[in-house]
């Protein structure tokens, strides 16, 4: 299903769906290479004596072509893209001085828009409305119309807000622009979903195009008539006939009035520039007759300028067109987007308008109506006042001078006292002893892998600047929090194997949610604790990210992570992936850091037969292939705390028989002790 980008109007591209097997969900080729061009649109709609404004014969890219067109039907005029829609490349031309430049104008932006810089000229209608109908063929014969709507309230081309069916469209009128977008449709078997557009004045209606697709706008009709648009679409795609559908124009029946509003992050006091941001607060409204169609609107979102500003579709019925209306604007007041700047107050306006309650709006009201402009300003007071009182109860005063009292049943936490084996009192003030940590300087990655394994008893590895609060807090543990109990640290677990500190999401969470910089972090932590080794979890060729980077980066972001502090880089794939372990291990020993590679550990290998994929043989192998890149260390991460005693006894056993100066480092998550 194409949807309704540019990609839904595009001949070649259906071909291609087609040719490599796919249903097309949309009409046929042929019929969109006959009807997407506004053109050839307008050749078949005077085939089917169907009235359409008086325009040029044919694409035109010559400036003498518009010349002479202008001088035969006179001004104004107005200049369109002959490829494409949504506003590019159309210029409206009221005399002969502004012929000239609005036609190289036009032709530019079409050529950048759509490839294509022909152009045509049609006289030009002031104040038209413009009429859509929705049409359905099969493809197969049948055709039917599901009414209209009114298109008229737009700006510059784009339209804002979408009414079905017109409020003031006269039957006679109703019925004669129906009945021509179906002559049209029939004329060429028209396939799937498509809209017929029409311009209307007080001499007639005049057809414009054919939209080959569904619309963004498609869903005032189906609250309208009560079908589902997008469901058809995919029936008829899948070889279903209107007759199977149980669809016919007489079963078709209006069910009172319906109004959409694109809300967009876009400011409508300085020219619906888009905006970008966080978006702080977001609450929709709800209730019978109101309909969301959205998707990048919630809060926490970040609206960045490389997509389209349609933040959320509003669609309201009611029994009248004045129903519809209110419920619309009472919708828009009861939303609640804060962070980014929206059109929500220009829409409240517009509702409110003394013309558009009427419903007589015409294609440029908006352009003639200065006073839609007029900002309403929105305070947010509420939003305000929560996020200082957050920021106050979580982070203290922030006035220079003044000391917060601690919060109402908060306490500040006192640092525990260190004992030594005569139960002396530590002064963590002074260099603590020396650690694993130095063995490493002295003596390199390697080295410091054998006098791990040819130490006698089990070493531990602290989790607290990394796993714990990351499981327990959300990884919001700041810097600060970290360097008040890092002298403590650095005395009380001197003979630790490491402390797990960084990587994975400590380095994001830092930057986006924190706002510290994670380098930073790395260098006031390891001033603090010279002999522990910091070991940071490295995702492969994901490094701390989320997708798989280019190899430089890896390879860069290791050397600056070891430059940092990092010691112990224990490297993994959440599915056991070795061509992405590779790029990381080879990585950390580029870097000269101590390599764990890391088996994810999931299934019970002391079950086989429960679990025939992750069997001993399996992890056995995976092992092998490790040793074979020359690690030093092998990591077992039990990331799901699946790794039962008997399992754990049997897997580390296999281990160490087969490869006994290697050093094994499990790293369990199993919180309830079975491990």
């Amino acid at each position: 299903h194409p949807g309704y980008g540019f990609l839904s109007e595009n001949a070649d591209f259906a071909r291609k769906v087609e040719a490599a097997g796919l249903k097309w969900v949309g009409p046929k080729p042929e019929t969109i290479d006959a009807l997407g061009d506004k053109v050839k649109a307008r050749a078949v709609a005077t085939e089917c004596a169907v009235p359409v404004v008086p325009g040029t014969d044919g694409p035109i890219d010559k400036l003498s072509d518009a010349h002479t067109f202008c001088n035969e039907h006179g001004f104004p005029v107005i200049i369109k893209a002959a490829m494409g829609g949504g506003g590019r490349g159309m210029r409206v031309v009221r005399s002969a001085d502004e012929l000239d430049s609005a036609f190289e104008r036009a032709r530019s932006e079409a050529l950048s828009a759509f490839g294509d810089g022909t152009v045509f000229i049609e006289r030009f209608l002031d104040r038209p409305k413009h009429i859509e109908v929705q049409l359905l063929g099969d493809g197969q014969g049948n055709i039917i119309h599901l009414f209209e709507r009114d298109c008229s309230v737009q700006r510059r081309h784009q339209k804002v807000v979408e009414i079905a069916p017109a409020p003031t469209l006269d039957k006679a009128m109703r019925d004669a622009i129906l009945a021509d977008a179906v002559k049209i449709a029939e004329h060429v078997n028209y396939r799937n979903a498509g809209t017929a557009e029409f311009l209307v004045d007080s001499r007639g209606h005049y057809f414009i195009e054919i939209n080959p697709r569904i619309q963004v706008e498609h869903t005032v009709t189906e609250e309208v008539t009560g079908l589902d648009l997008i469901s058809l679409q995919l029936h008829i795609a899948a070889g279903w006939s209107l007759p199977d559908l149980h669809i016919n124009q007489d079963r078709i029946q209006l069910r009172g009035f319906a109004i959409q509003c694109r809300v967009t992050t876009e400011d409508p006091a300085q020219g619906f520039q888009p905006d970008i941001g966080k978006i702080e607060v977001y609450r929709s409204p709800g209730g019978n007759g109101v309909r969301l169609d959205g998707g990048s609107g919630y809060t926490g979102s970040i609206i960045t300028p490389h997509f389209d500003s349609l933040l959320v579709k509003l669609t309201c019925s009611g029994a009248t067109f004045e129903k519809a209306r209110r419920r619309t604007l009472a919708s828009l007041v009861e939303f609640r987007i804060s962070g980014v700047k929206t059109n929500m107050w220009f829409l409240q306006r517009l509702l409110s308008n003394d013309t558009f309650i009427s419903g007589s709006c015409w294609t440029t009201f908006i352009d003639d109506t200065p006073e839609l402009f007029t900002v309403t300003k929105f305070r947010n007071r509420a939003a305000k006042l929560l996020t200082y009182l957050g920021d106050l109860i979580a982070n203290g005063c922030q006035i220079q001078g003044q000391v917060t009292a601690p919060g109402h049943g908060l306490e500040e936490p006192t640092l525990p006292t260190l004992l030594d084996a005569h139960g002396s009192a530590v002064n963590v003030t002074t260099a603590p002893p020396p650690g694993w940590r130095d063995v490493l300087l002295k003596s390199g990655p390697a080295a410091f892998a054998q006098a791990v394994r040819q130490h006698k008893g089990v070493l531990i590895m602290d989790t607290t600047w990394r796993d714990a609060h990351q499981s327990l807090l959300a990884t919001r543990l700041r810097t600060h929090d970290m360097e008040r109990i890092a002298p403590i640290t650095a005395h009380a677990m001197a003979n630790a194997f490491a402390l797990e500190m960084w990587g994975g999401a400590t380095f994001d969470v830092a930057m986006r949610f924190l706002h510290e910089d994670p380098w930073d972090r790395l260098d006031r932590l390891r001033a603090l604790v010279p002999n522990i080794p910091f070991q940071m979890l490295l995702r492969g060729a994901n490094a701390v990210g989320y997708t798989s980077y280019p190899d430089n980066v890896v390879y860069e972001f290791c050397k600056q992570a070891r430059k940092h502090g990092v010691d112990v880089f224990r490297v993994f794939d959440s599915l056991n992936y070795v061509e992405n372990l590779k790029l990381g291990i080879d990585a950390v020993r580029q870097a000269d850091g101590v390599i764990e590679a890391t088996v994810c550990y999931t299934g019970d290998v002391s079950n086989p037969a429960k679990h025939p994929k992750y069997t001993l043989e399996y992890y056995l192998d995976l092992v092998d292939e490790l040793v074979a890149l020359d690690i030093h260390i092998l990591g077992i991460k039990d990331m799901a705390g699946l790794l039962k005693p008997r399992a754990a006894r049997l897997l580390i056993g296999a281990i160490r028989s087969r490869h006994p100066n290697l050093p094994i480092h499990v790293h369990t998550h199993d919180t309830a002790g079975a491990g």
